[in-house]
């Protein structure tokens, strides 16, 4: 089966999605199938990835709120894509512009929107929620749920990561909603890797002794994941405790962060981790991950501690709580600095140790393998394909049909 994945959030410097997407195309060929990566780009280019998997860029704009992002503006474009390549199935990554784009092709595949972000969850609900209900902020953004029902009608499945937003939108009318939990890498995150050195090392760099608690966060610096809050939290606690935060990755608040570091003096702001096996280290290293964002769709960072038998401090809305184990770690009322600071002081008092010991017997998770083997039946079913390993076919160029180049 020949898959195109129509991924507007993907970028060579991107977090979840990008490393979502990345496996995916690894693991198109062992499953018997092809995967085309379709992403906005600087220009026009196929670039063959491995066997059976090719990305493909389209000519787009930059995003002018992060500049290391682009979007789809020419739908043309995009449709003159999905003609040459000529795919059993459609995935769009977006309930935005690029879904509707996708949605509007006269192609006869079948379709998938995998909701790869929740914008309510991430902008509405996290800026009036603390004032009314969610329910009235669903009534007050009634638009964009009749665009969700509208994309529902497009496609013959909206896939969710987490159970709650699956049940959000059928409770919204879009009635084909179905879940398909992620996973993390096989055989690349584990508690064996904890290294007490990177641990000692690390705390030395705060200015703290091996006595105290390292906490780690890792993500895109944007609004929604709350790093500010964090950051503030960490700091006022760590003038009462010997607490200390490392916290990774890259994005548009990145001065911001680093001039609330600077004050705290026990957080340090690093470059986002490209290296999977560093990361893997960090996070089996940490005594803990902490996480401030609620409007996570799958929330990969923390399937990947606990995978690393790391205990989780996170809020309780959103996927991230998915992960989180009795026991080991906690959760905090979502967008509340007194909640997650009462949160991180409960998980100190109680023992990291102790707590750690829980997570590694937890540290058993669902894969990657196991979520695209789950996925990609799917898809087969959609079209009423029954698959065996097929010959990969010959790619086509931009402008090219795969019958023209047979």
């Amino acid at each position: 089966m020949r898959i195109a994945d129509v991924s507007a959030f993907y970028t060579p410097a991107g977090g979840g999605v990008r490393t979502y997407a990345e496996a995916k195309l690894r693991a198109a060929a062992r499953f018997g199938h092809e995967l085309i990566l379709i992403a906005p780009g600087e220009r026009h280019e196929v670039i063959k990835r491995g066997p059976g998997a090719v990305l493909v860029t389209v000519a787009s704009p930059r995003l002018p709120v992060d500049k290391r992002y682009r979007y789809f503006n020419d739908e043309a474009a995009v449709h003159a894509v999905l003609e040459a390549w000529q795919p059993d199935h459609v995935e769009a990554s977006s309930p935005w512009s690029s879904a509707t784009m996708v949605g509007r092709w006269r192609g006869s595949a079948s379709r998938s929107l995998v909701m790869h972000s929740d914008p309510l969850a991430a902008y509405a609900y996290r800026w009036l929620g603390g004032l009314v209900s969610t329910s009235r902020i669903d009534g007050w953004c009634g638009w964009f749920w009749r665009h969700l029902r509208g994309l529902g009608r497009m496609f013959d499945t909206v896939v969710c990561a987490n159970a709650d937003l699956a049940a959000r939108l059928v409770e919204g009318g879009i009635a084909n909603s179905e879940t398909v939990p992620m996973g993390v890498e096989t055989g690349l995150f584990s508690p064996a890797l904890r290294s007490a050195a990177l641990r000692g090392r690390a705390l030395r760099a705060l200015g703290l002794g091996e006595d105290a608690t390292l906490l780690v966060g890792i993500g895109r610096f944007s609004g929604e994941k709350r790093w500010e809050m964090v950051l503030r939290t960490v700091g006022e606690l760590a003038r009462r405790r010997p607490i200390g935060l490392l916290l990774a990755g890259e994005g548009p608040r990145r001065w911001k962060l680093e001039l609330i570091a600077e004050r705290t003096g026990r957080v340090a702001v690093l470059p986002r981790i490209s290296d999977r096996e560093e990361l893997a280290r960090l996070l089996a290293s940490a005594d803990a991950l902490v996480h401030g964002c609620e409007a996570e769709t799958f929330c990969m960072v923390a399937a990947e501690a606990r995978a690393s038998g790391a205990p989780l401090i996170v809020p309780d809305r959103g996927a991230a709580a998915d992960q989180l184990v009795v026991g080991a770690g906690q959760a905090y009322r979502a967008g509340s600095e007194i909640s997650l600071e009462r949160a991180i002081l409960r998980f100190v008092d109680r023992g990291p140790e102790l707590q750690r010991a829980t997570a590694v017997r937890a540290s058993r998770v669902r894969t990657m393998d196991e979520h695209f083997s789950e996925l990609f039946a799917r898809y087969a079913a959609l079209g009423g394909h029954q698959w065996v390993q097929p010959a990969l076919r010959i790619e086509p160029g931009l402008g090219e049909t795969a019958a023209q180049l047979a």
